[in-house]
């Protein structure tokens, strides 16, 4: 596996975005360190694109005809290395160096198969995915935990589609579409599409959180649907008002303060299962990987409850939060700082016995590429100046092919996350 040939561009007229990027794309397929002859192209659009999606994607698959497989999304902006575009026409496209036994596109014409049972036409099994969604996709949740099924680790990456525009999705697979389908052109709207990777293709993936608690978590006593009534057996409400230190006799200080508030919900089945990096973040007051992150969408005076956009089972843990950038940059570095640490060679011992151990280092190895899905509330604007948070990314990482988009909500695991960047890197030997 070689690095993946990645470009980006923007123009008020498409074609003219789509030719610099085919320029860029060539230009690094000729280079002997990257990939030639790319089968599997990532193609992620903003909004101001929306319309002509279809004529984009005939345009590019015209002039790449090597690359026969395409998946993608539509973004409020979209990201390279070191860069990303808000509220501008631009494209971003990465060319994967995979063989074609190595991924599978799927859509709802051509479905994932479930994980363990192989395609019957040619064995594929899926291990992971990257997945892209409509955010008005009925039981959107469910669907997620329904994919992740499909695959055989049960992780996910990924995000919603962000549009201010038609929410469309880029699908096209080589391999064809569910029998009795009829022809797709590869622009599909609604439901989910992506790619699903085998065994065989190595990748390592973190999620940055963009909340941080402003107080410690609570156990959830009493709930009804999304109506949080008692916490640690007291009035939820009240609770939330002595946190915050404010009284609803004084709307007028009230109100800013709740607007800006938020929840971190951790769920029953997640509360016993953490991991390294969330147990290091937990110690430094902030959120790991299994927290979700949603609204507050009302109070109930009379019932001393607090309404928010999520159901909220008892036994689930809450936590009051509110967006903080210092927080968000601290945990960009961290997760970024894991996978770097991830990829490096480490001695381990082997032996057959006591007396008879000796070192052996792990080989090191290098990225090729790699997604990273941000919140369409990050970005440069969060983050302090345009491009801020790519400019993080690649101080860690270092000039490796990266594109990405900034979507309405996170994917990974089989979880859906609210303002989180979820970073995957495909990783090749060193």
């Amino acid at each position: 596996m070689k690095r993946f040939p990645h470009a980006h561009a923007t123009h008020p007229q498409w074609r003219m975005a789509a030719a610099m990027v085919v320029a860029q794309l060539r230009a690094q397929m000729a280079l002997p360190d990257h990939a030639a002859q790319p089968s599997l192209g990532l193609l992620y659009i903003t909004d101001h694109y929306a319309h002509e999606a279809e004529a984009i994607l005939e345009c590019l698959s015209a002039e790449l005809p090597e690359v026969t497989d395409w998946a993608g999304t539509v973004g409020v902006g979209v990201s390279a290395n070191n860069v990303e575009y808000f509220d501008e026409p631009a494209m971003a496209v990465m060319l994967c160096d995979l063989s074609p036994d190595q991924y599978r596109v799927f859509s709802g014409v051509a479905p994932l198969s479930v994980s363990g049972r192989a395609d019957a036409s040619d064995g594929f099994s899926a291990h992971t995915a990257l997945v892209h969604a409509d955010g008005n996709t009925p039981e959107l949740a469910e669907l997620i935990h329904e994919m992740a099924d499909r695959t055989g680790s049960g992780y996910l990456f990924g995000g919603l589609a962000g549009s201010r525009g038609p929410t469309v999705q880029f699908a096209l697979g080589s391999t064809g579409n569910l029998s009795g389908q009829g022809a797709a052109g590869g622009v599909f709207h609604g439901g989910l599409s992506g790619v699903a990777f085998s065994r065989g293709v190595d990748v390592v993936s973190r999620v940055t959180q963009g909340a941080q608690p402003i107080a410690p978590q609570h156990l959830i006593t009493e709930s009804e649907g999304n109506l949080v009534l008692r916490l640690d057996g007291e009035p939820a409400l009240d609770v939330l008002l002595r946190e915050l230190q404010i009284s609803l006799d004084h709307p007028e200080h009230a109100m800013p303060r709740l607007r800006s508030t938020l929840v971190g919900l951790t769920r029953p089945e997640a509360d016993g299962g953490v991991a390294r990096g969330s147990e290091t973040a937990r110690l430094r007051g902030a959120f790991g990987h299994e927290v979700i992150v949603r609204h507050l969408i009302g109070l109930d005076p009379a019932r001393r409850g607090v309404a928010i956009a999520d159901l909220a089972p008892a036994g689930t843990r809450l936590a009051f939060c509110e967006r903080h950038v210092q927080a968000a940059r601290a945990d960009l570095t961290r997760v970024c700082a894991e996978v770097r640490e991830e990829l490096e060679p480490e001695e381990v011992l082997v032996g057959a016995g006591e007396g008879d151990v000796e070192a052996s280092p792990r080989p090191a190895r290098a990225i090729a590429g790699a997604v990273y899905v941000s919140c369409a509330g990050r970005g440069g604007p969060h983050f302090g100046g345009p491009s801020a948070e790519l400019q993080i990314v690649r101080h860690a990482l270092g000039d490796v092919p990266l594109v990405g988009f900034f979507a309405g909500g996170e994917i990974a695991h089989h979880r859906l996350y609210g303002y989180t960047g979820v970073l995957t890197v495909f990783t090749r030997p060193a």
